[in-house]
């Protein structure tokens, strides 16, 4: 069954798929690029601004890219592009395997693995960088998903720049594994809580793709 877009941005722009929620940030650069480049044939100072303005416009829709992806087979896969900052063992049994997201990475966030979602909260924090130790008390999206591995939660994690997640779909939802389901505004970081048994197949410092990654291990 082909995975669904419901919660994907169907918006593109010169060309490129632009995620949801990115419209607060990108269209006043955007709009401001092209009125300068219009007015640049009459104005010097125009088209002194053109150029920063043009080069932070593409910036942004580099930031802002939501890439089609062919999403990979495995129990579990990766919920966000990054590099794995951390694999822990918790003391419920379950592992958290932490996702560090960099303002080049794509900001989109994935279901790792298909079923329904029990909760989506929202939990006020602060905004140091999401490699620092003290990240565990930043602003923070927690998911919790009912799958055929059982409850597996998920969380979005603000940082210094990233002061906002944009989920994507409520508490109900069922999700094909792969689905798009929110956004995190030029990047941060992103944990999965992977159930006692299951075995990690990831390394500290390996790059991930969401959609793409496998991170368990039969």
């Amino acid at each position: 069954m082909p995975h669904s877009q419901t919660s994907a941005s169907r918006d593109s722009l010169l060309g490129v798929r632009i995620a949801r929620g990115a419209s607060p940030w990108l269209l006043p650069t955007v709009a401001t690029a092209a009125l300068s480049l219009a007015r640049s044939r009459r104005s010097r100072r125009a088209a002194a601004l053109a150029v920063p303005t043009t080069a932070l416009a593409a910036g942004m829709l580099w930031f802002f890219r939501d890439p089609e992806r062919e999403i990979a087979q495995g129990r579990v896969i990766s919920p966000a592009d990054g590099v794995v900052q951390s694999i822990m063992p918790w003391k419920d049994g379950r592992t958290r395997v932490a996702i560090f997201m960099s303002p080049l990475n794509v900001h989109v966030n994935r279901a790792p693995l298909a079923g329904t979602v029990t909760s989506v909260e929202h939990v006020p924090g602060g905004f140091v960088p999401a490699f620092n130790k003290e990240s565990e008390n930043n602003e923070r999206v927690v998911w919790h998903f009912d799958t055929e591995l059982g409850d597996i939660e998920m969380v979005q994690i603000a940082g210094a720049v990233a002061r906002r997640i944009v989920p994507y779909i409520p508490q109900g939802t069922k999700v094909e594994q792969g689905d798009r389901i929110g956004l995190i505004r030029f990047g941060s970081r992103v944990d999965i809580y992977l159930p006692e048994g299951v075995e990690v197949d990831v390394e500290v410092g390996q790059v991930t793709t969401a959609g793409v990654t496998r991170i368990d291990r039969d």
